[in-house]
């Protein structure tokens, strides 16, 4: 029992040690006697006496923290002076945000900092986060905060308060400082703890004049040695030698406050003293870190340039040249470029920065050429036999791996890898091939280039990205006309030359006075070269190809190859900008795509290359672009027709490139898929979309079609259609216009390129979505009930519609339908969502079903392969069709009766027979020429150029 009292009583802290021992003896010499006085029965009123006896021990403790908690409020956190003083009645608090005042300088020196916290860690490096209340003290002094007000407004420190003056905060504890000094003052970190407590304590402001005392007593004493310490006078200029009489105070104001030389390479610190930089530098590195002028706290990391202006006095100086026998007067800025150009040795030697192999002793890259040789010829010859003993004389490799191994070792990794890459011959910089593709992919345009390559060049010192000729020279590789091929026989009409860039549209084309006048800009590839190009481009996809199906490498062909031609018109494309002739602001791109190459082996075809993605902008390689009207037939004529001349030379023709190293054999085979429905009557000289004659594929009237929804097959060509145009030109049976018209089916004009009669998937789909947005308004109209609905009320459930849909399916309205309004239109959503609208039921369900069996359909045009990505729908095709024209015509016979749209007559008649024929509809659609015109809109706003003819080969 007594040995557990006397660990209680050690434990409490707010006892002093004599009195502890005391308490102690005292307490066991009473639990002894009354042990031996009181019999056993009593002893538990002895224990309640020890308990009490540690309840008074506790409130001690507790009123003993109160008091130094209370002593700790009196005493500033940082510097721990006593607020008793009048000097420091004003303190602020070491947490929280700062006071308006501080606030408003912090905002003036755009300063992130808003709490006190923040500041005293920068300025006192300090950290007060971690605080404890019962350790530290909670406010500081206005002494410190105006130290803190001086350092963010750059002011000279007029009292002088060291970096490792501040205080070390210890736990309360009987010999606690706190709390028997608070009357004198408080220990620091640089001062032993006072032991004679009678001694007056010197006020604040004694202290601040003996520390001014002792700066400017160490001011006057260390001038002397610090200029010993920087020893310029052979490196700096001195002041005598100016060249006008200035005033002292401001010669003052230009030589540094360290070795009173003019400064050379002035830097500014935080309490705006000016020096030279390798005099403050070597200062703070002997002496600390503080100015030498005022001993505020000072970094190098703090040292600015002065402003500009004050370095332009100083430039404009007038100096006399201190080299014998030579008066003339210099400015301080050309001083430099004066003294090198004297030959006294001597002389220069007196001010020059560049020492010439004599003593002292300096850096080697100090050095000139010749004396760096001087110094270094023992090594040169060590390294020299070294080279030739070991590596074969490559004194280069020895050098350069030295240097290497110095980087690495010092863990300079990323210069250490750039000397790597010289080594290797790769260099620093990025291959033109790949700043080009950077160029491209990022749209930026060549003056844009040019200047992202110049910044970064000026910025790092080394020329990562390449200039613009190194990128057009990268380009001729890419480019249609870089590959030599040959045509066997020789292609009809067309040069034997194969270094053909970009071309005029026009070249080819035969011109008289008579002739049409061609007022448009096109710019094109010649057909061959630009075929040999893509398949150059894919030769590696080739040669894989033949390996894959264990085909002979050294096999020469004959290669055939299935070419996509599409040719499409682009809306409104005017710019504001440029200047030249007056061309139509619509353009036509035509472009081809290579869909797959096969090759005869024994009785089978074997398919070595075929487009994973048809309808990818990538491989829709552009041939011709015109800024031109797609319903200008004569124009459209004029660009295209030098153009199919050569397709058609082509046809008949082999083509003999090397490929792998082995000159092959190639054969074309062009199919004409990526129109759209109006391009396709424009050049097979059919009549308009508004024809009678509603199909582009077979001969089938608006009526007919309508009577007969679903059974029709293919029929019309385009040999027959020039056979057609012959008849209609000639009328050899002498007949009257309608018996002619009905005679050749709609032909109209010369059909004058060859189009494979198909569907084109992507305006298919737009057509259809089109037709079903008019069946949601009739059907909102109620029209199966009013047929005859006037032109506002059918306006009005447009505007509903449109209302209904962007509110439930965040459709806008469009003017003209696009692809991506017409694919979130046809799906199940929106049926919900228009059936919203209709009170009927049944006719809920016929909406319902015919938007289901659309959707089943429609993967089987849409689809690249639907044989594979769709086999059950594909087999399903012909009875959902059939299903479909059923509830057209009864359901719907409001809508057609007696008339269809031409994609609802394309979509039930002709798909399944399109894809018997040629396995898809969806890989030879138009869509990638469509991707392709947005990449035309962009590289058009891209490469602006004065000249409309330079912008639109830059386009191509």
């Amino acid at each position: 029992k007594v040995r557990s009292f006397e660990k209680t009583s050690d434990d409490s802290q707010h006892i002093n040690k004599d009195q502890t021992e005391e308490v102690a003896s005292s307490n066991k010499e009473i639990i002894l006697r009354k042990d031996e006085a009181v019999p056993r029965g009593e002893k538990m009123d002895l224990m309640g006496n020890r308990q009490a006896l540690e309840k008074d021990a506790n409130d001690m403790k507790i009123q003993d923290n109160k008091a130094h908690q209370n002593n700790l409020k009196q005493l500033c956190r940082i510097c721990g002076v006593s607020f008793k003083t009048d000097c420091y009645k004003r303190t602020h608090p070491v947490h929280g945000p700062v006071d308006d005042e501080t606030l408003c300088l912090l905002r003036k020196k755009e300063k992130k900092a808003t709490s006190w916290p923040d500041l005293i860690t920068k300025v006192f490096k300090i950290d007060v986060r971690g605080d404890v209340d019962t350790i530290h003290p909670t406010r500081f002094c206005h002494n410190c905060w105006s130290i803190i007000h001086r350092k963010f407004s750059n002011t000279p420190c007029e009292v002088y308060f060291p970096r490792n003056s501040t205080m070390e905060w210890q736990p309360h504890s009987p010999n606690c400082d706190v709390c028997h000094t608070i009357s004198r003052g408080v220990k620091r970190k640089s001062h032993p703890p006072s032991v004679q407590h009678g001694k007056r304590v010197k006020t604040i402001a004694e202290h601040a004049r003996i520390n001014r005392g002792v700066k400017n007593q160490a001011q006057i004493n260390n001038k002397k040695l610090m200029k010993e310490i920087v020893n310029c006078k052979n490196i700096h200029l001195s002041t005598k030698l100016l060249a006008v009489d200035y005033p002292v105070d401001f010669i003052k104001s230009i030589s540094c406050q360290i070795c009173e030389h003019i400064l050379a390479d002035p830097v500014e610190t935080t309490c705006r003293h000016l020096f030279c930089r390798t005099c403050i530098l070597k200062c703070i590195k002997v002496m600390g870190s503080y100015c030498p002028s005022c001993w505020y706290p000072c970094f190098p990391t703090d040292l600015v340039t002065p402003v500009k202006s004050f370095l332009n006095i100083l430039d404009s100086l007038g100096i006399r040249c201190p080299v014998k026998e030579c008066d003339e007067e210099i400015l301080h800025a050309k001083y430099g470029h004066h003294l090198s150009s004297h030959k006294e040795m001597k002389g220069r030697e007196l001010y020059s920065h560049i020492n010439k192999g004599g003593r002292p002793r300096q850096h080697l890259l100090s050095l000139t050429r010749r004396a760096q040789k001087h110094r270094l010829r023992e090594l040169k010859r060590q390294v020299k036999a070294f080279a030739e003993k070991e590596e074969g004389g490559d004194i280069k490799a020895v050098c350069m791996t030295l240097f290497l191994l110095a980087l690495r070792a010092k863990n300079e990794h990323r210069q250490a890898d750039e000397l790597e890459a010289i080594m290797q011959g790769r260099g620093s910089g990025l291959h033109p091939a790949v700043c080009l593709a950077i160029r491209v992919n990022t749209f930026l345009s060549c003056s844009q280039y040019h200047k992202m390559y110049r910044t970064v060049k000026a910025v790092t010192g080394r020329q990562i990205f390449q200039p613009l000729h190194a990128l057009r020279t990268a380009e001729k590789a890419l480019l249609p006309g870089y590959h030599p091929f040959e045509w066997k026989p020789p292609l009809k009409n067309v040069s034997t030359n194969t270094e053909v860039g970009i071309i005029d549209g026009l070249s080819g084309l035969p011109l008289s006075i008579d002739d049409y006048p061609v007022d448009t800009i096109a710019k094109r590839f010649r057909y061959d070269a630009a075929l040999v190009c893509a398949l150059k481009d894919m030769e590696e996809e080739v040669l894989e190809g033949m390996k894959a199906k264990n085909l002979d490498d050294y096999l020469s062909g004959p290669f055939t190859v299935v070419i996509k031609e599409s040719c499409d018109g682009m809306g409104d494309v005017s710019e504001k900008h440029g200047n030249g002739p007056a061309v139509p602001e619509k353009a036509v791109r035509f472009s081809f795509t290579v869909m797959n190459i096969y090759i005869a082996h024994g009785n089978e075809s074997k398919r070595i290359f075929e487009e994973v993605k048809p309808n990818s902008e990538l491989c829709c390689k552009p041939l011709c672009l015109m800024l031109a009207d797609e319903s200008d037939h004569e124009t459209l004529t004029a660009i295209l027709s030098p153009l199919i001349a050569e397709r058609e030379a082509m046809k008949n023709s082999e083509l003999l490139l090397e490929m792998g190293g082995i000159l092959r054999t190639f054969k074309f085979i062009f199919r004409g898929t990526g129109y759209d429905e109006k391009l396709v009557r424009e050049v097979e000289g059919l009549e308009a979309s508004g024809s009678t004659y509603i199909c582009t594929l077979c001969d089938a009237t608006r009526l007919e079609a309508s009577q007969n929804l679903v059974f029709h097959s293919i029929t019309r060509s385009h040999a027959e259609n020039l056979e057609r145009y012959e008849i209609w030109r000639s009328n050899p049976y002498h007949e009257s216009v309608d018996e002619l018209r009905d005679r050749v089916k709609g032909v109209s004009a010369k059909p004058f390129i060859e189009t494979v009669p198909s569907i084109d998937a992507l305006h298919c789909d737009i057509g259809n979505a089109t037709e079903f947005y008019r069946i949601f308004q009739m059907e909102i109209g109620e029209v199966y009930k009013n047929p005859d609905a006037s032109k506002e009320e059918r306006k009005r459930w447009q505007l509903t519609l449109d209302k209904h849909l962007r509110k439930k399916m965040n459709l806008k309205p469009m003017m003209r339908m696009s692809g991506n309004f017409a694919r979130k239109l046809m799906s199940k959503e929106t049926v919900e969502a228009v059936c919203e609208l209709i009170k009927c039921e049944e006719r809920h369900e016929a909406l319902k079903e015919l938007m289901d069996l659309y959707l089943k359909m429609k993967p089987v045009w849409r689809s690249s392969c639907p044989a594979k990505e769709c086999p059950e729908l594909l087999c399903q095709y012909s009875y959902n069709s059939q299903r479909f024209a059923e509830l057209l015509s009864t359901k719907f016979k409001y809508r057609y009766e007696g008339k269809i749209t031409n994609y609802f007559h394309k979509t039930l008649a002709h798909v399944p027979e399109i894809i018997e024929r040629d396995g898809s509809i969806g890989a030879w659609a138009s869509e990638g020429n469509e991707s392709g015109n947005k990449l035309f809109r962009r590289f058009r706003k891209m490469n602006a150029r004065q000249s409309k003819c330079y912008e639109m080969e830059d386009v191509l």
